[in-house]
């Protein structure tokens, strides 16, 4: 039998097929393609311990319909049947949201404003990302975002809307964190001034911040210049976290698969960023994202110690060949090299002392740091880490309840 997070790796690289007689995608949340399109698979919950494993398994892809994973409903539960040794592992299915039917006070769907991808509420605030609108694509080969916005969701978010749906997604489903990401825009708006994602997130931040409450985060692409106005901005505006995804370590794989941030802000700026950011908000309240399962293992362990000595922590994604994307045809990673790349996640976590896990924040695309510690023989430093974000997330409970409270 695979331990929970095992289980989450092997779905995550594997896909899972299901059975016809079983109605996974009537009972539980739309399988969607917006954002960059890693939602686009059927969310599950993996009974664990100490808490459940949320998990965005993909079940659309061609990769997923030759997988040895079926889920099928059996004896009043859903379960999983592992076709290589009989194992089965029941886990639930998390209904979809009332309010993702409902429409909003402008008359657009709940669900193309923003989406739940664990207990969490994504929203895309902009327009398609500027990388794909040259001639010849800039975008970065694993995204299908040019594809969903204005197809699977609105091309632009009233901010009222984007108010109205974290408040239903806040009363109804118990999400506390919002997160906003954009792709890449630069431009001039005028001969003083530039609009990029920055701004444009910051009057989405302070109307949440104001008027729905909770904790917020902020995705985009780095200015590409050494002024970091911005994030002072979107702080005192109420963000409590950002996330760079430079995606790749090895600056040969990041230059090919990812053109347009190679050149238009290069690696370097995520780093300046992030360790701005990280000073700024604290250790462990940004985050470095990275692909894994693409570039050698050994660069992904690189890119973690990297994220880590910056004072932020790493959000690693398993490669997932998304529908319609240029690398659709890529196959998916081994599950047991992904083991090794999380098993030394925790243990560089562990070392740098990053304390994860502390808020009741689950997210479905990634295995999250905290999960990992599954995949390590314990040792008393591990222990006395376990420990530490134990008794760190008792102390915030009641940090919790007040950011929940709106600003206003």
């Amino acid at each position: 039998m695979l331990k929970p997070v095992e289980l989450e790796i092997e779905l995550f690289c594997r896909g899972m097929r299901i059975d016809p007689s079983c109605h996974a995608t009537e009972a539980g949340r739309r399988i969607t393609r917006t954002r960059a399109g890693l939602g686009s698979g059927l969310e599950i919950i993996i009974p664990s311990r100490p808490k459940d494993i949320w998990v965005n398994v993909p079940v659309v892809e061609r990769f997923a319909q030759h997988s040895s994973f079926l889920l099928r409903w059996d004896r009043d539960a859903y379960r999983i049947l592992d076709s290589r040794n009989g194992s089965e592992y029941t886990i639930e299915i998390p209904p979809e949201p009332a309010w993702y039917s409902r429409q909003t006070s402008a008359g657009n769907e709940m669900s193309r404003i923003g989406v739940l991808q664990g207990n969490y509420l994504g929203i895309y605030v902009s327009a398609r990302c500027l990388y794909w609108s040259n001639a010849i694509s800039q975008a970065c080969k694993f995204c299908t975002t040019g594809k969903n916005v204005g197809a699977a969701e609105e091309s632009r978010k009233r901010v009222e809307d984007v108010v109205e749906v974290a408040r239903a997604a806040r009363n109804e489903s118990g999400a506390i964190f919002t997160h906003f990401n954009t792709g890449y825009h630069y431009e001039d708006r005028d001969e003083r001034e530039e609009m990029h994602g920055l701004r444009m997130c910051e009057p989405y931040v302070r109307a949440v911040r104001q008027q729905v409450g909770g904790f917020i985060g902020v995705q985009a692409v780095p200015v590409p210049r050494r002024k970091f106005v911005e994030y002072d901005e979107l702080i005192e505006a109420g963000t409590d976290h950002f996330s760079f995804c430079y995606e790749f370590e090895d600056p040969e794989v990041f230059a090919r698969l990812c053109p347009g941030k190679a050149s238009t802000v290069g690696q370097h700026a995520f780093f300046e960023a992030m360790e701005y950011t990280a000073k700024k908000l604290g250790r462990g309240r940004v985050s470095g994202e990275i692909i894994a399962g693409v570039e050698p293992i050994e660069a992904t362990k690189r890119g973690i110690d990297r994220i880590v000595n910056a004072g932020a922590f790493p959000t690693v994604c398993i490669f997932r060949p998304t529908i319609d994307s240029e690398m659709e045809e890529f196959p998916p990673p081994d599950p047991e090299a992904m083991r090794d790349v999380f098993a030394y996640l925790h243990q560089s976590c562990r070392r740098a002392g990053l304390p994860v896990g502390i808020l009741p924040i689950e997210v479905s695309l990634v295995v999250q740091p905290e999960e990992t510690a599954q995949l390590v023989e314990p040792t008393f430093a591990d222990h006395v880490y376990s420990m530490k974000n134990w008794t760190l997330r008792q102390l915030a409970k009641p940090y919790v309840t007040w950011k929940l409270r709106p600003a206003a």
